[in-house]
């Protein structure tokens, strides 16, 4: 049984690839996942771990990525007679399926009879109940996040984390690689004006820190409420590093499908807070954008509604733009937050403030980056204007690092 256990555990650890540059044109490899590949020895993780969770009620925070091979880990772990008394779901549920935004209401899952406690509802995320607390006495975080400020995940994992500091009930982190995580760039968000359901730390919008990283820095920083630090443990990934370009083996939310849109996420999600459609509705979300009224574009999509967007922006209109889904994405790993985007869009439509809405500071962070586009700033300028909180960002968070820069 001690060998299973041990064996299930590891395959949450990720095998090491070759460390690439993020800009390089050669192809990366896939990072491998746990003893499925080869043999690692378990004696030092299980001596890290294994306590955490033995004789102990379970509850997990994560959805349909915590795939171990072709099992789920919830399966796992209960079929190795874990006391797994319930899962926290975030945006888009449990089994990935919900569109952005949509509420995720609790529910039993059908094959475990596990209940599945939503922590997302209303257009953002929210923390446990206090009945939901009196179940577990451990929590498990095994989720895949993309590294983005405004992707919620790590916000639902900040409600756990505060509420398990408050009721003084430990947290594991079994870590996974962060898809962008060779990079760090955008603004700080200004959390005196702009902290949301998008947004809930002082953090860039590109972050570079996998969860387990955020994790210890928020206990670290006193992020929590009232200064508190949760009881916590990192298991980390084996053998990543923040050049390894990790393809992910599963889309962690219905629109994004793909490493395409992955990479493109941090600069056309800012679409979200304009009139401009970003694909949501077609087969190619966030590797698009267009309007009707855009001019001089020969590529045209139509969005409909369907399940991962019911009612997606310019829904049923002829829509004249863009199509990135075939760029480079060594050009786009290189180009970091690339704004170009949106300044082609704002100029082409001429709508002047009507381009945007008031969710574009909720992603930017500030008020800053429409100012400049409307005055008439390039990329370039703009990218460099958020530079020095940057470079301050890396040196705050290098101490709660865990894997080489």
């Amino acid at each position: 049984m001690k060998r299973a256990l041990i064996s299930i555990l590891l395959l949450c650890l990720l095998m090491p690839a070759k460390a690439q540059e993020p800009a390089a044109s050669t192809t990366c490899n896939k990072i491998k996942t746990g003893i499925a590949d080869r043999i690692i020895p378990a004696d030092e993780q299980t001596d890290r771990y294994l306590p955490l969770l033995r004789d102990r009620r379970i509850a997990l925070f994560t959805n349909h990525t915590a795939m171990i091979g072709n099992r789920h880990l919830l399966d796992l772990l209960l079929a190795e007679n874990i006391h797994v008394t319930g899962v926290f779901s975030p945006e888009h549920g449990f089994r990935g399926t919900v569109e952005a935004g949509g509420t995720v209401r609790s529910s039993v899952d059908e094959k475990t009879g596990v209940p599945i406690r939503s922590l997302y509802g209303g257009g953002k995320s929210k923390g446990p109940s206090a009945e939901s607390m009196k179940t577990f006495d451990a929590l498990v975080v095994d989720i895949q996040d993309v590294g983005l400020r405004f992707y919620t995940y790590y916000i639902s994992m900040l409600h756990l984390m505060d509420a398990c500091a408050k009721a003084d009930k430990p947290v594991i982190v079994l870590d996974r690689p962060n898809p962008n995580g060779f990079y760090v760039d955008g603004p700080l968000l200004n959390m005196k004006r702009y902290k949301s359901g998008v947004g809930a730390l002082p953090i860039p919008i590109v972050h570079g820190m996998t969860l387990g990283e955020l994790a210890q820095m928020i206990n670290g920083e006193g992020w929590l409420s009232e200064g508190r630090r949760c009881q916590l443990t990192v298991i980390p990934c084996l053998g990543y590093t923040h050049q390894s370009l990790y393809q992910l083996p599963i889309p962690p939310s219905p629109n994004l499908p793909n490493m395409q849109a992955i990479y493109l996420y941090p600069s056309i999600c800012l679409f979200e807070g304009t009139v401009v459609s970003l694909g949501r509705g077609t087969d190619k979300p966030f590797q698009v954008y267009g309007h009707p009224q855009m001019t001089g574009c020969n590529y045209t999509f139509t969005p409909r509604s369907v399940s991962a967007a019911k009612n997606p922006p310019q829904r049923d209109k002829l829509c004249h733009g863009v199509d990135l889904s075939r760029l480079s994405q060594d050009s786009i790993r290189a180009r970091g937050i690339d704004l170009t985007y949106v300044i082609h869009a704002y100029r082409n439509l001429n709508m002047d403030e009507r381009f945007f809405t008031s969710f574009f500071e909720l992603l930017t962070g500030t008020d800053s980056v429409r100012h400049m586009i409307m005055e008439g700033r390039t990329a370039d300028e703009i990218r460099a204007s958020w530079q020095p909180d940057v470079e301050q960002f890396k040196q705050q968070r290098r101490p709660y690092l865990l894997y080489p820069e």
